[in-house]
């Protein structure tokens, strides 16, 4: 089961994808169903919904499998279409990608704490959208597949222990990078943060169906090779403690979306460097949540 923002007939919608992934149940036909007001928008649904609810549509659906839209005849958009806020991101967080990159002067070293940096609400689109390769502005277009936390519950100074109460659920993204823009500007909003540099998707799955500490495979495939390949263990620093650290002195709000960084095998570290170019298809997997695919344009 993923919460999803799609597109039928008209605006975007919100609601869930069946573990088949062939049904998509909309918000208002689970709202019906289960007698209680529900939003329409996955937004205010992730500032509303408690375990509770989750369990409760988690129950409709296994009594109801045959209810819902083809999921052939809908359109699955990011599931944040808007995001109300930059996204947090983290820089070097898989030790293997800080090994690939050590002969980088600007990007040496393990780090002693999380680095942050974000990227602009308007990056995000959503599975097959076209990324822009921005000719006219960059010669260095990067992947980076990682996992994304979204945060369900108000908080700040959150300790770890008490970090996944905060957390709504996880999808895929993938934090493509124009390279020459994040070095000649010596910080990295810009390179980071052209339009269409944050492909999200397909869903969230709740927190619920991967509890912590999480342990899953991450890969990075463009035009079908493999370029990334680890798990999410090997983060130097985890979920919990991303949340704990961002939020002392931050308040963090339903909605937001943090990125946790990206393992070894991006394009900028191999020899030679082998960077996206139109024509070219980018996947990102991980398991438990399904792949994020987008054309090159």
């Amino acid at each position: 089961m993923q919460f999803i923002t799609y597109q039928a007939d008209g605006l975007p919608e919100g609601g869930v994808l069946t573990d088949h992934r062939n049904k998509v149940i909309p918000f208002y036909t689970l709202s019906k169903i289960l007698g209680i007001p529900l939003p329409g928008q996955l937004p205010e649904f992730i500032a509303m919904a408690g375990t509770d609810i989750v369990q409760a549509i988690r129950t409709v659906l296994k009594a109801n499998p045959e209810t819902g839209l083809d999921r052939k005849k809908v359109t699955l958009l990011a599931p944040l279409l808007y995001p109300r806020r930059n996204l947090f991101c983290l820089g070097k967080n898989y030790r293997d990608h800080v090994s690939e990159i050590k002969n980088m002067p600007d990007l040496e070293g393990l780090p002693q704490a999380p680095i942050y940096f974000s990227k602009l609400p308007s990056t995000v689109i959503g599975p097959d959208e076209p990324i822009h390769s921005h000719p006219g502005v960059t010669k260095q277009l990067d992947y980076e597949g990682e996992l994304a936390v979204i945060i369900g519950l108000k908080g700040s100074d959150i300790s770890k222990t008490e970090a996944e109460k905060h957390i709504f659920g996880y999808t895929i993204a993938n934090d493509l990078t124009a390279r020459d823009l994040q070095h000649r500007h010596s910080q990295w909003l810009k390179g980071k943060s052209l339009d269409t540099f944050c492909p999200m998707g397909p869903g969230i799955v709740h927190k619920t169906d991967l509890p912590l500490p999480l342990d899953v495979g991450i890969r990075c495939l463009v035009n079908g090779e493999t370029r990334q390949q680890s798990s999410t263990r090997h983060m130097i620093f985890d979920i919990p403690e991303i949340i704990h650290d961002l939020s002392q002195g931050i308040t963090l709000l339903p909605g937001d979306i943090i990125l946790t960084g990206t393992p070894a095998g991006v394009g900028m570290a191999m020899d030679p460097p082998c960077f996206l170019k139109k024509g070219d298809t980018v996947t990102v997997e991980i398991d438990g949540i399904g792949s994020l695919t987008n054309p090159v344009v």
